[in-house]
């Protein structure tokens, strides 16, 4: 690896991603909770080159050797996690169901493959809690979910067991261990719905319509009162922040009921693609802009503990607009032969029609920007899923997309 130091894994779906229906939590080849070496990166890949103006806002020196544990990190944002950190030089470890959907990045990028990784659900308190002690992180990235909300609605107690007890079970394993810096991650759908008009700041109410979005708004409020009982800056050694990111784009995502891996499904298909609410405005943004974010606010959490221990928005601009319906156009455009789109005319579960997220608090205090736009986010996107499919889905063609993608983004390292 580019960057040096080492690895370690060990096993759930997140993001986001729990798993399906909980299912698959079978043994690992592997003992789960454990952590151990990963082999080292390669380091073929050459450095990134910087968009002009911009310097790398992570330090790579902070990451290098850091011990790092991920809960999720099967899932589709998981997975670039993992490769991020590794190009960064840290000692990772996992806690996770198995990869959610077949295919998924986890197992096109190799990692399925990596010594270590084990199996596990947050809700197995004693488990999770043993892979903490043992792996003995500085930090923790917290993913692990049952992640849609149409699920959520089939299955709404397992939803919440999974991201409020899972997160408790969570928290109470990272005060134990006095784990130094722990980023929560909930959704930008934890805000109460009534409050319109401009794009939802961190100290708006908090509600859901819905499991999965009441689910994430009631983490939120766990968060903040462990926080004030228990955690920095009430005294405690360990320091707990939340992350509401916007619906991320990019290569390796092949989940149900989100919009660009359906446009794909159709598209291979060649089947007409149904659009659920095509005039909804979401915060679109490349998964690579949110992640850089969360481990930003991981420096300085680790750094200063208490100062930074509180909730963070990471989305667009809110210049940077587009509907699910101008999404889907702008996906077909860079696909020859795209199906067509059409209306859901079916009835659905009520959704947001504008949903967007103020930034301010990142940009200002922690120097935060999207480097890629929205429509540069859907054109490389768009980018890794032909050549994924061009390359007959192998797992050569998804690697070298997703190096490519970490070199134009200007990561100083190779993350295989």
């Amino acid at each position: 690896m580019a960057a040096g130091g080492s690895h370690g894994y060990t096993g759930q779906p997140g993001d986001g991603h729990r798993g399906v229906n909980g299912a698959g939590e079978e043994d690992s080849p592997n003992t789960p909770g454990r952590a151990s070496s990963l082999p080292e990166s390669s380091g073929s890949g050459e450095s990134g080159v910087l968009p002009a103006g911009q310097a790398f806002p992570l330090d790579p020196a902070f990451w290098r050797d850091r011990r790092v544990l991920i809960t999720g990190h099967t899932g589709f944002k998981g997975s670039w996690l993992v490769l991020l950190l590794r190009a960064l030089g840290a000692h990772v470890t996992g806690y996770s169901l198995p990869a959610p959907t077949q295919p998924s990045l986890f197992g096109l990028a190799g990692l399925d493959r990596l010594p270590g990784s084990g199996i596990g659900d947050v809700r197995d308190a004693p488990l999770l809690e043993n892979t903490v002690h043992s792996s003995h992180p500085e930090i923790i990235f917290h993913l692990a979910a049952q992640s849609l909300v149409r699920r959520s609605l089939q299955q709404p107690v397992e939803t919440w067991e999974t991201n409020v007890m899972g997160t408790l079970y969570l928290l109470e394993a990272a005060r134990r261990a006095e784990v130094p810096a722990v980023v929560v991650v909930t959704s930008d759908k934890c805000y109460e719905t009534g409050v319109s008009g401009r794009p939802f700041r961190e100290g708006d109410p908090l509600g859901g319509s819905d499991p999965y979005s009441g689910s994430k708004a009631s983490v939120e409020i766990l968060v903040d009162s462990w926080r004030q009982s228990f955690f920095a800056p009430s005294g405690h050694v360990t320091a707990v922040a939340t992350v509401r990111g916007g619906n991320v784009l990019g290569g390796g995502d092949f989940a149900e009921d989100r919009l660009v891996p359906d446009l794909v499904r159709g598209a291979l298909r060649g089947e007409p693609v149904l659009l659920r609410n095509p005039g909804a405005v979401r915060p679109w943004q490349h998964v690579l802009d949110v992640l850089t974010g969360y481990l930003l606010l991981a420096e300085r959490l680790h750094r200063n503990r208490g100062e930074y221990a509180e909730a963070w928005n990471f989305g667009p601009s809110a210049d940077d607009l587009l509907t699910v319906g101008e999404v889907a156009q702008k996906v077909g455009e860079g696909w020859p032969d795209f199906p067509r789109r059409e209306s859901d005319s079916r009835t659905h579960p009520r959704e947001n029609q504008w949903l967007m997220l103020d930034s301010t608090r990142a940009r200002t205090r922690l120097g935060w920007v999207p480097r890629w736009t929205v429509e540069e986010s859907i054109s490389r996107t768009v980018r890794w899923y032909r050549n994924w499919a061009e390359g007959g889905g192998s797992g050569a063609a998804a690697v070298d997309s997703t190096r490519a993608d970490f070199h134009d983004f200007g990561v100083p390292g190779d993350p295989f």
